[in-house]
């Protein structure tokens, strides 16, 4: 599956985030790259804006490709004309909450997904990567506490 993700949608699901732009990006580019590595997704972020100079324009971070609009440009027309040139728009997967643009996506074949829907859908996926099935784990005492550690494993520490 490919996704080409609405950076600025997504930033707007997450309270807070709007104060620190440069520091937002970052962030998201980090889940995001998480979320790509986990589900073997191909991913593509746009961010409405000038190019972040850590990141910049068609630069790869972590695997995900980053693009901006250019100067009288926006993040929704690079969106469309990356699905537009997209070779399998089925398999494409277009992560906005922007109606027109979720609209002019589905007109061309692909996918959309809402911002907030797609927060929570990164959100079991980095759940599960951090509970790698042992249900017990995330109740597991902290190293170096060797009484904690004898109780979970049910030996009693004061033998006779």
């Amino acid at each position: 599956m490919a996704y080409v993700i609405d950076g600025n949608n997504v930033i707007g699901q997450t309270p807070g985030w709007h104060r620190d732009k440069p520091g937002s990006r970052h962030r998201l580019l980090g889940e995001v790259s998480a979320f790509a590595a986990s589900s073997k997704a191909r991913v593509t972020v746009v961010f409405d804006g000038a190019p972040d100079e850590r990141v910049p324009d068609g630069a790869s971070f972590r695997g995900v490709k980053v693009y901006y609009p250019g100067r009288g440009s926006d993040a929704d027309s690079v969106i469309e004309r990356l699905v537009a040139g997209h070779r399998d728009r089925r398999g494409l997967v277009v992560v906005t909450s922007d109606r027109q643009l979720a609209a002019e996506c589905r007109g061309l074949g692909a996918k959309v997904l809402g911002s907030g829907e797609f927060r929570k859908q990164m959100a079991r996926i980095a759940s599960r990567a951090a509970d790698p099935g042992d249900p017990g784990e995330a109740d597991a005492p902290a190293a170096g506490s060797v009484d904690e550690w004898m109780r979970y494993f049910g030996v009693d520490g004061e033998r006779e």
